[in-house]
Order: structure tokens, then sequence, then C-alpha cells
């Protein structure tokens, strides 16, 4: 799966036409039988870890560590200042259908794509077509641990816990060592493997579980991280809409940032789109404020959105290659650190101009 994602890469007219042809075809009934009807009210918690002390830590940092981080990882830290509006999050999550997994707005359909995730995060390491997936030999917990911290077994082992089904490592471990390893670059390991275990993939809290791990142990390889961060956000969306109830495991900083490009315009950002150190999430948490507004009110305007409401194509997004299906399938796999997903960039070509 790591190699060949973008083997075939095809014009924007036959783009065109392949959308056309498939939207008469099948119209929007991608999910066969399914009828487009959004169930009942879903009681989501969007309880997170608390990050000041990982705010706290970047703050303190050098601008010479900063560079290093942005270097191996992008641009993740910014996400630490966007400030979770939990009424507009819950409301939000009232129009995630499960079916297709996307946002359902009357007759708009929204999603966050791999391509504006890519665009997000910014970070030079990834690579597109290395996509992150569980290999069936993976290292033990605890070797993990010590290819990314640097400490010993006896150190490691004594640390590890069981949290529920699965094996963590807890924050204060980490913390301790963010704080006095002597090596620099394992230093900015650990604060990113702490920002994907509390931050992106938060589900046991004031922990950093395994399959974190897992994942962050591929990074080095050059693979992109970017679908298994969508998939855990489409499989929990998609998880509390269909039970009615639960907690959001995924990371909420991100979708917001991403929901507030396609509805708020950022100053300035036709010119330094195109400046090869411009920031969409430095833009996005300089520009967006906390508003105090009440979750049925925000309810109310996502009902009635119409297409003219919406900024289709976010306005840090450059014209680019992008996955709009999988071989001859509508479905595109995305696999996450615990489970897979599909989504059907069918339904949101508009978003980059191409239907």
């Amino acid at each position: 799966m790591e190699d060949g994602l973008l083997d075939r890469v095809e014009g924007n007219a036959n783009v065109h036409r392949w959308s056309e042809q498939t939207q008469l075809e099948k119209g929007d009934s991608i999910a066969v039988g399914y009828v487009s009807e959004l169930s009942g009210y879903t009681h989501i918690s969007v309880t997170q870890n608390n990050l000041q002390e990982l705010k706290e830590i970047w703050d303190q940092w050098g601008s010479e560590t900063k560079q290093l981080f942005y270097g191996n990882y992008g641009d993740l830290p910014y996400l630490l200042d966007v400030q979770i509006d939990e009424h507009l999050f819950r409301a939000l999550a009232q129009f995630w259908n499960p079916a297709y997994s996307c946002f359902t707005f009357r007759e708009v359909d929204l999603v966050p794509t791999v391509e504006e995730y890519t665009a997000l995060l910014r970070c030079p390491r990834f690579q597109a077509d290395r996509i992150y997936s569980r290999a069936v030999n993976v290292p033990t917990f605890w070797k993990k641990l010590m290819a990314i911290t640097g400490m010993s077994e006896q150190w490691i082992t004594a640390r590890i816990k069981e949290k529920g089904e699965c094996k963590c490592i807890s924050w204060d471990a980490l913390k301790g060592l963010i704080l006095t390893h002597p090596d620099e670059t394992k230093r900015v390991d650990v604060f990113a493997l702490s920002l994907y275990g509390l931050m992106v993939f938060p589900r046991a809290l004031g922990y950093v579980d395994e399959a974190t791990t897992d994942l962050f142990h591929r990074l080095n390889k050059r693979v992109t991280s970017v679908p298994a961060i969508l998939a855990e956000t489409f499989r929990s969306l998609g998880t509390c809409r269909k039970a009615g109830a639960g907690r959001f495991v995924g990371c909420a900083q991100l979708l917001l940032a991403w929901f507030y490009s396609h509805f708020w315009l950022i100053d300035k950002v036709v010119c330094r789109v195109f400046f090869e150190d411009y920031s969409p999430l430095k833009d996005i948490v300089a520009s967006t404020r906390k508003v105090d507004v009440p979750e049925e009110n925000w309810m109310a305007l996502l009902q009635n959105l119409q297409p003219k409401d919406v900024e289709w194509r976010a306005p840090w997004m450059i014209p680019s290659e992008i996955l709009y299906r999988c071989g001859s399938f509508d479905w595109v796999p995305l696999l996450g650190i615990w489970g897979a997903i599909g989504y059907a960039p069918l339904l949101v070509l508009r978003q980059f101009d191409l239907r």
C-alpha cells in the first residue's frame, strides 16, 4: 500500500468527464440502496487533553529547535493555539453522514480531503505516495519507545501502563524526557510523539497509546500520517453518530481549522500562499477568534447552508494533483491506526473546482 499511490495521473478534462458521467449514472447514491437522511441528535463529547504544558514547553524553545521540529514534523504546533469551540463542534458533528463519510448540510457536501490536510500540516518529510499501514511483524511497544526516546529497556518497561485494552506511556514520563534529555533531536522527537498521542489521537486521556507509537515509528521512513489522521476522524464521527453518543477521538483542532477555511476567508492570503514559508495554520490561528454562539444557533446556521455560503476551495489551497478515485472504485480507502474507512471524493470534487 505504501508505493504506487500516485502512479496514474489524469488531466482535468478527463476528471471532469468521469465526474459528470458517474454523477449521471449514480447520482449521490454511492452507498447502494441508501437514502440520505441524517439520524437524530448525537450527544458527542469533545473532552480533550489539557495541552497547556505542551504549549509552555514549545513557547520556551528557541528558534533553532523550533525549525528542527518544523523540518521533521511540519506545522502541528500551531494547533496548540486553536481554541476548541465546543458549541460549534457539537453542532458540526450532527451533520456528519456515516454512509457517505462526509458532512451533509442540505444540498452541500463537504469533507476534509487528503490534499487539504497535507497542505495544512505542511510537513516536508511526508511523501504522499507512502501511506501508513500496520505491518504484520511490528516491533514490540518497548522497542518502538526505545528507538523514539533513546532510553534503556529498563527505563521504558518501568513506565508502560495498561489502560483498558491498550498499552500506554504517560504524558508525565514523556514530559520529563522533553525537559531533561541531553539530545536535542530526541527532545524534538518525544515532543512530536506527545503531540500525536495527546492531540491528534487522544484515545486515553493523559497517555500516549501503542497504536500511536506504531504510526510515529514509521514517520522516519517518510510515511505520511494524513490518511491515518483522516481515517480516525471519520471513524470517530461515524461511531458517535451511529451510537447516538460518544467521545470524539480525533484531532478536533485540525478539523475546526479546516472548517474555518471554508467559511471565513483569511485576509491577504492570495499572494502569500505562493511563498515557500507560508503556513495556512499560522494564518488560521491568527485570523480566527472564538465567538460565544449557542449550539442551537450553530445548528440553525448549518441547517440552512446554501452552496453560495461556502468557500468551496480553501483560499490557501493551490491547485495540484488530487486523489479522486481508487482504480475503478468510487471509494478511496483510508487506513487508520485502529481501523480503516472509506470516503468518496466524487462528492467533493467541487472543493478543487472540478464540479
